[in-house]
């Protein structure tokens, strides 16, 4: 991971792609249509049917051309395809693309493989976008990585929320060796940090310092939200939870660290903005 993605200084929205593809992303979504179709089929793809209609397809209906001048000889069709996606098209193009293929692949089996390499690399090099049922569908949403650039860059906080944030972040999107677990335990820390500097006591726990904020009244906090932050920080806090679970326990998933980062900035946003209003400082 390079030093401005570990301490926070390249945008969110560049670390979790959601309005860019990166070489890296545009690499391995070429490699897996092209190792699926073509590769593998190194001497017998001339003959094969289903390719000949794919690329057929990809011609007429994708690229508009007219019937006569189509062309499904493979090494042709390939340097064309890969000259438009690698030099042409834009960064939701490359989606547009990879989504006609998966719906137009006359193997519905290839098709769903198609589907499950792509959101292997999707995951891999952290799109916000996954296959879902056939379509390309976004499951991290712009007001989600506003949420997570306005915990790092808000003003009236202090320099260790921050860096838990950061933390998180870089964990969720470490494309090598993503730590999906120290991700979710920074960003609950990070929720932890902002209640112990409101309460004024650095010894505390986020539960403790939920429950003496809501009896100092100095910050209006609904028990429901308060109660509901405290079971979140129980599920990653108890035997089976994120900071005592075994480390090659693999049932903590991208998704999940996703929602722990954008709900704990969120919260931190919002407490952040309660102790401003309250006169209570964070710095």
């Amino acid at each position: 991971m390079l030093f401005s993605e570990r301490v926070g200084l390249k945008p969110v929205k560049n670390a979790i792609q959601i309005d860019s593809v990166d070489d890296d992303l545009r690499n391995g979504l070429w490699n897996v249509f092209y190792n699926l179709f073509f590769e593998q089929n190194d001497e017998i793809y001339i003959y094969n049917s289903s390719l000949r209609t794919l690329m057929k397809n990809i011609q007429i209906n994708y690229f508009k051309k007219p019937i006569d001048e189509t062309d499904t000889r493979p090494l042709y069709f390939v340097s064309e395809i890969k000259d438009y996606f690698f030099n042409t098209v834009k960064w939701y193009e490359v989606y547009d693309l990879i989504e006609f293929i998966a719906q137009n692949h006359p193997d519905e089996y290839l098709s769903g493989q198609f589907e499950g390499y792509c959101n292997n690399v999707l995951e891999k090099e952290v799109s916000a976008y996954r296959f879902v049922s056939g379509r390309i569908t976004q499951l991290t949403q712009p007001e989600e990585i506003q949420e997570i650039e306005d915990a790092i860059t808000n003003p009236c906080t202090n320099q260790l929320v921050k860096k838990h944030i950061n933390q998180a972040l870089s964990f969720l999107s470490d494309r090598q060796q993503p730590d999906y677990r120290n991700s979710i335990k920074e960003s609950i820390s990070a929720v932890e940090t902002v209640t112990k500097a409101i309460v004024g006591d650095q010894n505390t726990t986020l539960g403790k310092a939920l429950n003496k904020i809501e009896e100092n009244g100095t910050i209006q906090l609904h028990k429901d939200l308060k109660e509901g932050f405290k079971k979140i920080y129980h599920y990653t806090s108890d035997s089976g939870g994120i900071r005592h679970a075994l480390k090659d326990n693999n049932n903590v998933e991208f998704e999940d660290a996703k929602f722990m980062l954008v709900s704990c900035s969120a919260f931190c946003n919002y407490l952040i903005d309660k102790a401003r209003k309250s006169d209570i400082s964070i710095n």
